[in-house]
């Protein structure tokens, strides 16, 4: 267990606002931006999303191949996903929330930051519909 102090976690909370800043400046929280995106009609997005897979991709492996751990010298382990059609059926909620909303729960707190005070309903239906997933998960198919 990590005994640090509350200021030790301070640098969370910078890092937060830097990937905050860097969104905003990207345009990855503008609305506009996401529509494009949804309607094929700008690579914009589908480039920064691209990045940030490949980024991922190449991240996971050298975690593999070179045995990284934590910060706190724990290992990092890698437990195999089980498919199943929830995820379709999750993946098709998802989109349609992102497209009509404009926002995924990554920008949520971007967009409320830079003044989007009505993404405010975006993120409490996101926490709702997390709830109620969690609720229901036990009694649905797999």
């Amino acid at each position: 267990m990590n005994n640090n102090k509350w200021y030790h976690h301070l640098k969370y909370l910078i890092a937060g606002v830097v990937f905050g800043i860097i969104f905003v400046k990207a345009e990855v929280i503008s609305w506009f931006r996401i529509q494009e995106m949804f309607r094929l009609q700008s690579f914009h997005m589908y480039g920064i999303i691209g990045s940030a897979v490949l980024v991922g991709i190449i991240s996971v492996w050298l975690i593999k191949k070179m045995n990284i751990k934590t910060i706190d010298g724990e290992p990092i382990t890698l437990v195999p996903k089980k498919f199943n059609k929830g995820q379709i059926y999750g993946g098709l909620i998802f989109g349609f929330g992102w497209a009509l909303t404009g926002a995924c729960p990554g920008p949520l707190f971007a967009q409320i930051g830079t003044g989007a005070v009505a993404v405010s309903i975006t993120l409490i239906s996101a926490v709702a519909g997390t709830w109620v997933y969690g609720y229901f998960r036990d009694r649905l198919p797999h």
